[in-house]
């Protein structure tokens, strides 16, 4: 370890601070140094993005009421293609650089029509930032503008125009106007360049909910797969998606409305579930974490329901009001906002900013709640019995965590006596296994590293959080002991501050039962610890599902297409196999050389791509509904795979 001093003189800056040692970085060079700060990450998150970036810019046209269909196509090659049907790219010369606009759109930052220039009155692609920052960040990308009969076209690499716009033809008299935008990603940038066609068909088909009157065609030819989307129902199209597999208390609520050059969309719909699954957009923007719209929301939704119970005597003299958390126990919603100037915290613009909007979304929403409420007294009385029920059932999961917390106090500072913790209390560097059955968790323990590896085993499966309210699953020992381990509270006691593990990782049996219960365990960290999974804590072990000798060498396979792959090329070697059923087959050093040294091991960190879908998926596989969930397993028994 070298010595404090020694550290500092090994970062020491140079004496002669001067102006050489300011670096400017000129055009797109910025975003090739710092593609994080423009697209999220360079991961396959961020790969996705290029494309959503695109797209937005068909978005924009549809929104300008000007575009009523987008195309986008994935070759073999990886290629990516996007066409729209809107105005077009303007192509004449820019008068304050004298260069072609589209030139001045695809290389420039913050160049476009979405400045106040009176090119688009609403648009997502706010900064302007985005064409240019997937140009730059593509080995190659070409532009092609169909507009006003002619075609025009200009290719770049790396950002960097390779000649100028030129006209390249026409296109038949009677056909759209519109921009064709084709681009290859960078393989200097990106960590992979192999786009999922389920991730990117969610995004599109949440597009196509918020823009009504728009068609987004989807064409996958390396898989040969093909989705389009239109929904002329919109955000209520949305919320019934949504509840597909859920029990409703009633037809979905909607509102739509102007107000002072913006505009405010909502649907609301209950059901019988414990969780809420409300989703807010700005310009068609997946707000992930919400924002000024949210919260006006929220706010007009908890006002509206209390001032009808109380004015109807649902609730009677002397009740507590309904808190937000009753008044959303079982809510579907989306929230859309429209607006010219809208303020977000980054380019990502996971949440928006506009003061405005918590006013403007709380005038609307309340107003109409509240006729609705008038007027459908059954429902309303329906749905505010639920949240005085869901009152009851937080006051008892209050008294419950109060009993945890307690007995944890007098267990010696809360950790459970099945834990086997590591020594070291540096969170940052530590990880949490949580391990299936006593047997396996033996095994962990004697194969682990203890200073900064901890082993927490559990007892069969877990319960299935989405049939229950929190009170319950408190009650639940195993859950109890999940979440002392970890430290960081459920819900909205949730505090990212105390965790105690930077990594916790589910590691059981490659079987039907370990299949599930992991699912369980997902499900329990997708309902009560979202943060967890947002900020990249949570984890899949993978261990061996065979070991081969071949001669005098063994070696472990994790799959059946890697096993084939070894037998091919083993076709006349002697060629012995163990299948291992169990993590607790194998003895601690094989558990440790294969699935928990961070030398040799493989983790699957579990993401969020689109935490809707997610939703709706994780409601359809461990909710209350059979038919659903048994189509699913039906369709995709053949294709079953871990993809997370």
């Amino acid at each position: 370890m070298p010595k404090q001093k020694d550290v500092e003189l090994d970062n020491a800056p140079t004496e002669n601070y001067n102006a050489d040692q300011i670096q400017v970085l000129e055009g797109l060079e910025a975003v090739r140094r710092r593609p994080g700060m423009y697209i999220g990450s360079t991961d396959i998150r961020g790969l996705h993005h290029l494309v959503f970036e695109v797209v937005d810019n068909g978005i924009d046209e549809a929104l300008a009421g000007k575009a009523d269909l987008i195309t986008i196509t994935i070759d073999e090659d990886n290629i990516v293609s996007v066409s729209d049907n809107g105005r077009g790219i303007p192509v004449d010369l820019h008068p304050q650089t004298g260069k072609s606009a589209l030139e001045v759109v695809m290389t420039k930052l913050h160049a476009g029509g979405k400045f106040g220039g009176g090119g688009y009155k609403v648009a997502s692609g706010l900064h302007g930032v985005g064409v240019s920052a997937v140009n730059a960040l593509s080995e190659w990308f070409e532009s092609t503008v169909r507009r006003e009969g002619k075609l025009y076209r200009q290719t770049y690499k790396r950002g960097v125009p390779q000649g100028d716009v030129k006209e390249v033809g026409k296109y038949p008299a009677g056909e759209r106007s519109g921009t064709i935008q084709r681009f290859f990603p960078d393989k200097q940038i990106f960590k992979t360049i192999d786009y999922k066609f389920d991730v990117l068909a969610q995004r599109f088909r949440e597009m196509a909910f918020l823009t009504k009157g728009l068609t987004i065609k989807f064409l996958d030819e390396r898989e040969d797969r093909t989705a389009t989307f239109y929904f002329e129902g919109g955000v209520t199209s949305f919320v019934r998606y949504l509840n597909k597999n859920r029990k409703v208390l009633h037809a979905p609520f909607h509102v739509s409305a102007p107000i002072e050059g913006n505009y405010i969309e909502a649907a609301i719909q209950y059901t019988t579930d414990y969780n809420d699954s409300v989703y807010t957009f700005a310009n068609n923007i997946n707000t992930v974490d919400g924002g000024t719209h949210l919260t006006g929301f929220r706010t007009a939704l908890t006002r509206t329901l209390n001032d009808y119970a109380r004015r109807n005597k649902v609730l009677k003299e002397g009740d507590p009001a309904l808190t937000g958390e009753d008044t959303r126990e079982g809510l579907t919603a989306i929230v859309s906002v429209k607006l010219p100037e809208p303020q977000f915290e980054s380019q990502t613009k996971a949440k928006l900013g506009n003061a405005e909007m918590k006013t403007q979304v709380e005038a609307v929403v309340g107003e109409a709640l509240g006729e609705w409420l008038e007027e459908h007294s059954r429902e309303a009385r329906e749905i505010i019995q639920k949240g005085i029920t869901a009152a009851r059932a937080r006051e008892a999961a209050r008294q419950a965590r109060d009993l945890v917390i307690r007995k944890s106090a007098l267990e010696s500072l809360s950790l459970p006596g099945k834990l086997a913790d590591c020594s070291l209390r540096d969170a940052e560097n530590a990880e949490l296994y949580i391990v299936e059955g006593a047997s396996a968790g033996g095994t962990a323990k004697e194969g682990r590293d203890r200073k900064f590896q901890a082993i927490l085993p559990l007892r069969g499966k877990i319960m299935n959080v989405e049939k229950s309210r929190l009170d319950k699953m408190l009650q639940n020992e195993e859950i109890r002991a999940l979440i002392t381990a970890i430290g960081t509270g459920v819900g909205n006691q949730f505090d990212m501050a105390n965790l105690r593990y930077s990594r916790v990782i589910l590691m059981s049996d490659a079987d039907v039962d370990g299949a599930h219960i992991r699912t369980l365990l997902l499900t329990f960290f997708f309902r009560y610890m979202t943060p967890l999974i947002e900020h990249g804590h949570l984890y899949i072990a993978q261990p061996p599902l065979y070991k081969v000798k071949i001669g005098k060498e063994e070696q472990y396979v994790y799959d059946d297409h890697a096993l084939e792959e070894l037998r091919k090329k083993n076709k006349n070697g002697r060629f012995d196999l163990q299948r291992y059923k169990g993590l607790g087959e194998m003895n601690p050093e094989q558990l440790w050389e294969t699935t928990m040294n961070p030398e040799n091991r493989t983790l699957l960190q579990v993401t969020i791509e689109d935490a809707a879908e997610a939703d709706r998926t994780f409601d359809m596989l461990m909710g209350n509904e059979v038919p659903p969930r048994k189509r699913f397993i039906q369709t995709h028994a053949k294709n079953a795979k871990l993809d997370v």
